[in-house]
């Protein structure tokens, strides 16, 4: 049996879980895309030597995060740092005395630096993927790389982006809000998975190249449309028609997948484990994204029942989202042509 979304109390609930997402996760989330963990990644070249590259994105600063290396590790040649998009990236060369199997590595710093940091080694007998906290116990490199811990890795690093970007979980509790019953919202989510799964896959493969800003203000623009469309609801109105919402959650999740692409570029996909990170990643999005409208939902239970219905019920969030996803439009319009 269809159960109706529509009404008071899934808006109100609305309001509940955002603010409770909202506080647990503070300011850290206000400009959108707060995902952008350092990335620390060495590729063996023989002999014991690796390229080491560090990027920190340019927000954070390198100044208090610096690479923790085995003991006994020499520095080859000159260290270079540069400024590319959003992060400041060095690099330098290293010999490693035997094999780094066994041994640790982690960063200086503190959580006030960063949250974590990925560590990525590309060895000739394989791929390490790990994360450690800055200034925390380091971690240690396994002497077998194992794919499960790519995958591990990667299904992590997709709940993080989707559960900390703020534009991303504005568009889909829009959607939520909009849908008309149970069969409607699942079909709507569905769309929108399907939609942002293809243009993730085909940006991250190299088969979609598009420039970052202005797809992160268009981003921004579909949440006010979201927004607009939620605000001219009204209680007693005829129902959204369910075709329709499908349309929009596909159009513009093709639009939201290459965010998603923009985001996983900034991290990178390991070589020759391709395929794998690149499910998982998207596995951890629509895990992330299905925790978050069960909280919704779920959420709406906690509305007492003698609080009723009024011509105000949709707009309570419509104008929220609606201010929110226009700020961020208007931030990243002005980025756009700085």
């Amino acid at each position: 049996m269809s159960i109706a979304l529509r009404g008071w109390r899934p808006a109100y609930a609305a309001v509940i879980a955002v603010a409770i997402w909202h506080a647990s996760l503070g300011a850290r989330v206000a400009h959108g895309h707060p995902f952008e963990p350092p990335l620390l990644s060495l590729t063996e070249r023989g002999n014991g030597e690796y390229d080491v590259t560090f990027r920190v994105p340019a927000r954070i600063g390198v100044g208090g995060l610096v690479p923790v290396l085995p003991p006994g590790t020499e520095r080859l040649g000159p260290e270079t740092r540069s400024r590319e998009g959003e992060a400041v990236v060095e690099r330098f060369r290293i010999r490693v005395p035997g094999d780094l199997g066994g041994k640790a590595i982690g960063t200086t710093g503190s959580r006030a630096d960063a949250d974590e940091v990925l560590l990525r080694i590309e060895a000739h007998g394989g791929l390490v993927m790990g994360r450690f906290t800055p200034g925390g116990s380091l971690f240690a490199v396994p002497r077998a790389p194992e794919p499960l811990q790519v995958a591990r890795t990667y299904l992590a690093l997709g709940v993080e982006h989707i559960l900390t970007g703020l534009d991303h979980l504005l568009f889909v509790l829009a959607l939520v809000l909009l849908a008309p019953s149970v069969a409607a919202l699942v079909g709507t989510i569905t769309a929108f998975t399907v939609a942002h799964s293809l243009t993730l896959a085909l940006a991250a493969v190299g088969w979609v190249a598009l420039p970052s800003p202005p797809i992160e203000a268009s981003i921004a623009l579909s949440i006010v449309f979201v927004a607009r469309e939620l605000g001219l609801r009204a209680p007693g109105a005829p129902r959204y028609r369910a075709r329709r919402l499908w349309a929009v959650a596909f159009g513009f999740g093709l639009l939201h997948g290459l965010g998603f692409a923009g985001a996983l570029a900034e991290i990178g996909l390991p070589e020759g484990e391709v395929p794998l990170a690149l499910l998982t990643f998207n596995l951890g999005v629509e895990l992330g994204q299905l925790a978050f409208v069960g909280v919704v939902l779920a959420g709406s239970k906690l509305v007492p029942m003698r609080i009723r219905a009024s011509i105000n019920a949709l707009r309570v969030p419509a104008y929220a989202i609606g201010s929110i996803a226009s700020y961020f439009f208007l931030q990243r319009l002005v980025g756009l042509f700085a």
